[in-house]
């Protein structure tokens, strides 16, 4: 093999965790830097029931600079959610695929250079529409970015 060909990736993977309550149950959150992917993951009580993927990169460079321009809470409009597994009807899979956009919106706008795939997992026991669940995610996931 030739060890020019090798590219030096620090191993394991980098990782963050935290536990914190969302809607008042206490939630396990993850993250794991690949060298492609950024795996995030909210679990409660051990489960993980959706996965979602977001990548993080735009077919057009403008509509990324024209989103970074809006330091909203608003999910960036060039980001596009895939449910891989998991959709649990409608209602859920739109609130998660909202979930995940607004995770990658968080990664695009603190580092606009960030090219990798998002994927994350949601094991939430009630994912219901919320102001404040909502902002006890985003408060949670803040902790392992």
């Amino acid at each position: 093999m030739d060890s020019s060909r090798v590219l030096e990736e620090s191993f394991p993977a980098q990782s963050k965790s935290a536990i914190g309550p969302i809607d008042g149950i206490a939630t396990e959150a993850s993250a794991l830097f690949f060298s492609d992917k950024i795996l995030v993951t909210l679990s409660q009580e051990g489960r993980l029931s959706q996965w979602i993927q977001v990548p993080l990169s735009a077919p057009s460079p403008a509509s990324v600079d024209m989103a970074l321009a809006n330091p909203s809470l608003l999910p960036m409009s060039h980001l596009t959610p895939k449910t891989l597994l998991g959709g649990g009807g409608e209602e859920r899979e739109s609130l998660a695929q909202l979930y995940a956009v607004q995770i990658a919106s968080h990664i695009a706008r603190r580092d606009s250079e960030e090219r990798r795939t998002l994927v994350v997992g949601l094991g939430l026991k009630k994912l219901e529409p919320g102001r404040e669940a909502f902002f006890d995610v985003l408060e949670l996931i803040q902790k392992v970015l």
